[in-house]
């Protein structure tokens, strides 16, 4: 179990790693530079500044994009904790791995510059500007979903399950505790 985790914490560092140092690498050399082609007319690189959130959406609103992100960062990493161990859930966390590492990525960017820098451009279909962080969000949430649907079953997810009616069934303890006391008082 904490072989597996601190694997993990490895693999999170080199892919935030990876994302920042693209990232600079792009803020350094390509800033004021023309596109790089990569593939003539089907891909190049070059420098975006993205106040808002995926294809700029909610474009300038870089305070509520970093509260937002920062609760659901929270909740992410508290279920990754909270997927059971074995092997039919390790495809499982390496995905919520990469969906850490692609929202701190991006993260980082809006904290330290208060944009997201983008820079990757596949201009043959015209593909709003995207990063490393990005690919991996998307790539890993397309498989996760992809196993959701053709992988898992209903009962391989029951932890989600429990740990909510946890949650409510104390929840709802205490409320009955409360109207009673409330009650006694009256």
């Amino acid at each position: 179990m904490k072989g597996q985790r601190i694997k993990h914490l490895l693999l999170f560092i080199i892919l935030v790693a990876i994302d920042q140092l693209t990232k600079h690498w792009v803020r350094t050399d390509l800033r004021n530079r023309k596109p790089i082609d990569i593939i003539p007319k089907v891909l190049n690189l070059q420098y975006t500044e993205n106040t808002g959130a995926v294809w700029g959406i909610m474009s300038g609103k870089v305070t509520f994009l970093i509260i937002f992100t920062a609760v659901v960062l929270a909740l992410i990493v508290f279920l990754y904790f909270k997927i059971p161990q074995g092997k039919r859930y390790h495809v499982l966390k390496l995905l919520v791995v990469f969906i850490i590492s692609g929202a701190i990525g991006n993260f980082i960017d809006r904290i330290l510059l208060g944009y997201v820098v983008d820079f990757i451009y596949f201009e043959l279909i015209n593909f709003p500007l995207f990063n490393v962080a990005d690919s991996y969000l998307t790539v890993s949430s397309i498989l996760l979903f992809i196993l959701a649907i053709f992988y898992y079953k209903d009962e391989d997810f029951a932890f989600l399950e429990q740990l909510f009616k946890k949650k409510k069934n104390a929840s709802g303890a205490d409320c009955e505790k409360a109207k009673a006391n409330h009650k006694g008082e009256s």
